[in-house]
């Protein structure tokens, strides 16, 4: 693990394995640590980049929008002196980012893969992330661990998963509150729409079937949106696939890489 500095800003960064570079960007309601599962063997044949984004584990704070974090992850593969030949996954807020970072700075890596996320919310989906950064800012971490697991893992995993919630809810309750609150605000606000036509890199999108942050065909809209990319939908899933479904994601990661 190494936090090096990105603009005046610190970042915390991990790396396994060696070969073509693949850079995983997490979740709004996860740390790094969410890929873990998945890591011993996306690194078999890659080098796996682990970044903790603004306000989790030492990463500082970087920007106030989206696309500011985009230009910040842009910042950070120069940084590390990464080739146009890599490849970027991004999970839920990371999925943004990702989304962002193919519209604005897509020549500085190839592929792009997608796990749950949106180019915007809709109406109805903007409040809840609204409420989050609200309550965060007045009563901690601690006040919105319950309301984000319901919002990671659908019902029948939280039931018979208690460990991985557990483990999920100490990583979250360590985030930055005002980091926090700032991403759902970020995401709150974010458009990424009116440029999805101009993104050029391979893509792959999946989605959840059921994922009650994402949901699926809001999913579907994302990749509909981008030219010649691909979609997979995972059933009996939720927002998170590299927890829940780890096969599944590191074989369909896999196959889309080869």
């Amino acid at each position: 693990m190494a936090t090096i500095k990105v603009n005046g800003a610190d970042v915390d960064v991990a790396h396994a394995g060696a070969g073509r570079d693949l850079v995983l960007l997490h979740s709004l309601l996860a740390d790094r640590s969410a890929f873990d599962r998945v890591v011993p063997t996306l690194a078999k044949h890659r080098r796996v980049w682990l970044i903790n984004l603004p306000g989790y584990g030492a990463s500082t704070a970087a920007g106030a929008s989206v696309e500011d974090y985009a230009d910040h992850i842009a910042a950070l593969l120069r940084a590390l002196g990464l080739s146009p030949q890599t490849d970027v996954l991004g999970n839920g807020l990371g999925g943004f980012i990702a989304v962002a970072l193919a519209c604005r700075h897509g020549d500085l890596f190839k592929h792009l893969i997608v796990a749950d996320s949106l180019a915007t919310f809709p109406p109805a989906g903007k409040e809840p992330l609204r409420m989050m950064a609200e309550r965060v800012r007045q009563q901690g971490m601690s006040a919105v661990l319950d309301a984000a697991i319901n919002r990671m893992f659908p019902p029948l995993f939280i039931a018979a998963n208690p460990k991985i919630v557990a483990e999920r809810k100490a990583a979250l309750g360590k985030a930055d509150p005002e980091c926090f609150s700032a991403a759902c605000t970020a995401l709150a606000q974010v458009d990424l729409e009116p440029l999805l036509a101009g993104i050029r890199n391979p893509t792959l999108v999946m989605a959840g079937a059921l994922d009650a942050a994402t949901p699926a065909p809001l999913v579907r809209r994302l990749a509909d949106g981008i030219a010649g990319s691909k979609f997979l939908e995972i059933p009996d899933c939720g927002h998170c696939p590299q927890l829940e479904k780890p096969e599944v994601f590191v074989n369909t990661v896999d196959e889309f890489l080869c």
